[in-house]
């Protein structure tokens, strides 16, 4: 398949860049790794102890990620608000404040109310530093991985602290340490605008007229939407799944695992895109997610579990990398907005696709997640034969070649 990428020596990483990317890679480590995802970790002792049900608990879920839609299409339509100071740091004051809030009820109602909020500080923050860093990056757009790994970061942290609690420990006192965690992690996004650069307009560098990109990223939206779905289901069930097929030993441990996993794989996957057109890239991720994600609906051998753990999280961050690099390759005015918002909405759905099956255990949630990514694969396998940029145009150069050969 053709390759758009280019073989040009590698700039040197200046002092601001690297200054956006640990502040960025840190914000996102409070808001997605601890803010948005400490959910999946204390959900088995909230069942435990504070009397939630699988339904119910998913209720709480599906409100974090309407939250989180929110707040991407809040930013879809003020793009402004994504480059104001004032804005970014009031909502890392309420994702610190709701989720340090949590402990104080037992109110269903109430916690969903506290983790729409979460979801939508959430989004704020995740749309505005990804911005921040790839405008700041436009010479080194791959070193973007670096501040995407920090979602691992922020899993493996919150996961370790709550894992080291214990099952018998209070799910109080793992909210109010992982609140302590988002202030603590988080605290460098107060700054993160100072340091970034200006935002100036992008336009698309291949010569792709405005149709070609409007097709291309209709594909890419939809392949996001399908990835939002399927992942979500793995990672708001897949502790709990393993808690209930009695490896609640291991639960928090594969938790763990995926943080891990996915703190160096945004870099990795990145670096592969200099080499490789990214939606083959998004194609194979997906792919492998598929098996991950489905792979502890069919058994709960450890071993498998484990390689299970590291393929999801080698992948889900990976593929947030690449579809973001992707859209603004298109050169579309705010597609990293648009795209969250296409992934919160798919976030939204999955939940609620397969909460019919939990009476029967999470097992059938997982082989339905499984299934959603394998449709995602097939959705970015049309976008790269079809409609990725370079496509149409080498095919057409191929043609008048052999015309003119002949």
């Amino acid at each position: 398949m053709p390759n758009t990428a280019t073989s040009t020596a590698e700039p040197p990483v200046t002092s601001e860049e690297r200054q956006v990317l640990w502040r960025g890679a840190l914000a996102l480590a409070a808001a997605m790794g601890v803010g948005r995802f400490a959910y999946t970790p204390i959900l088995p002792l909230m069942e435990r102890q504070a009397g939630l049900g699988a339904d119910t608990g998913a209720q709480i879920a599906t409100a974090n990620y309407v939250g989180y839609l929110v707040g991407a299409l809040l930013l879809s339509f003020r793009s402004s608000l994504a480059v104001s100071r004032a804005f970014t740091r009031g909502w890392f004051v309420v994702l610190v404040g709701t989720t340090a809030l949590m402990p104080l009820t037992t109110s269903p109602p109430v916690w969903m109310l506290l983790r729409l909020l979460t979801g939508v500080a959430s989004a704020v923050i995740f749309i505005v530093s990804a911005q921040a860093v790839l405008r700041t990056l436009r010479s080194n757009p791959h070193l973007s991985g670096w501040a995407y790994g920090g979602v691992g970061l922020g899993i493996a942290v919150s996961g370790t602290t709550v894992l080291l609690l214990g099952t018998t420990a209070s799910w109080s006192t793992s909210w109010w340490l992982c609140a302590a965690l988002a202030l603590l992690l988080g605290f460098p996004v107060w700054t993160l605008l100072d340091r970034a650069a200006s935002p100036r307009e992008r336009t698309a560098r291949d010569g792709t007229g405005r149709e070609g990109r409007g097709r291309a990223f209709g594909l890419l939206l939809t392949g996001y939407f399908l990835e939002g779905v399927g992942y979500i289901i793995a990672a708001t069930f897949l502790v709990a799944a393993l808690s209930d097929a009695e490896l609640a030993w291991l639960g928090n441990g594969a938790w763990v695992l995926v943080g891990l996993a996915a703190v160096p794989s945004c870099v990795l996957w990145a670096r592969f895109s200099r080499g490789i057109a990214a939606p083959s890239l998004l194609v194979a991720a997906l792919l492998l997610q598929a098996v991950a994600v489905a792979l502890p609906g069919l058994t709960s051998a450890p071993t498998l579990v484990a390689v299970s753990a590291v393929a999801f999280g080698g992948t889900f961050m990976g593929i947030t990398t690449l579809a973001l690099a992707s859209g603004a390759q298109l050169g579309v005015p705010g597609s990293a907005a648009a795209l969250t918002a296409a992934y919160g909405l798919g976030q939204i759905v999955g939940p609620l696709v397969v909460q019919p099956t939990l009476g029967a255990g999470y097992q059938p949630a997982l082989l339905i997640g499984g299934a959603v990514l394998l449709a995602g694969a097939v959705t970015m396998l049309l976008l790269r034969l079809t409609a990725w940029p370079g496509v149409t145009s080498s095919h057409t150069a191929d043609r008048e070649s052999r015309n003119n050969t002949s």
